[in-house]
């Protein structure tokens, strides 16, 4: 499913743990690091299309997670010519994207690359949140950018107390 510039609807999903590094996957039998993407369904939402996505290549369900935030818009990259498969050449541009921030609240042995038959990574570790710009395959960096840039503010936010602060106790003389 392409839009009318050529591009595919698609998640991404940058996966933080406590300490606020991120998700890396190793993507099955390559050199190339990157985070859980995946195209978006005909008829799905983009939170849908991140939850399925989160559970076929990570296999967290919507339980061992928590949204942070997402982007506001679309992030497009183009996929060079010679990643572009030949039938695709001339129609596909590469992906625009919904960028999902999450929270890991469950536990790393949560995580399973072989939630479903077709794994899309067979090793992961986590990495300093700016780590990936430097690792990630040059044509998807400036997303990555993007994404990193516009999605960190909600880190920050998530540090804050929630709720009302517990009053501090006030002792009166004499007591």
């Amino acid at each position: 499913m392409l839009d009318r510039e050529g591009f595919r609807p698609n998640v991404g999903i940058i996966l933080c743990n406590a300490k606020n590094e991120v998700f890396w996957g190793k993507r099955i039998r390559e050199h190339s690091w990157q985070f859980p993407q995946g195209g978006i369904k005909r008829g799905e939402t983009p939170e849908e299309a991140m939850y399925r996505e989160l559970h076929e290549e990570v296999g967290l369900r919507p339980e061992h997670v928590r949204i942070l935030g997402r982007t506001k818009g679309w992030l497009r990259y183009e996929v060079p010519n010679q990643w572009i498969k030949r039938e695709w050449r001339g129609s596909y541009k590469g992906q625009k994207q919904i960028w999902f921030l999450l929270r890991l609240v469950g536990r790393d042995s949560d995580v399973s690359l072989r939630a479903t038959p077709k794994p899309e990574f067979d090793a992961w570790r986590w990495n300093d949140y700016w780590v990936p710009l430097d690792a990630v395959i040059e044509f998807k960096r400036g997303v990555y950018q993007q994404a990193l840039n516009e999605l960190v503010r909600f880190l920050e936010q998530d540090r804050r107390p929630r709720g009302p602060r517990p009053a501090e106790s006030q002792r009166e003389e004499g007591q």
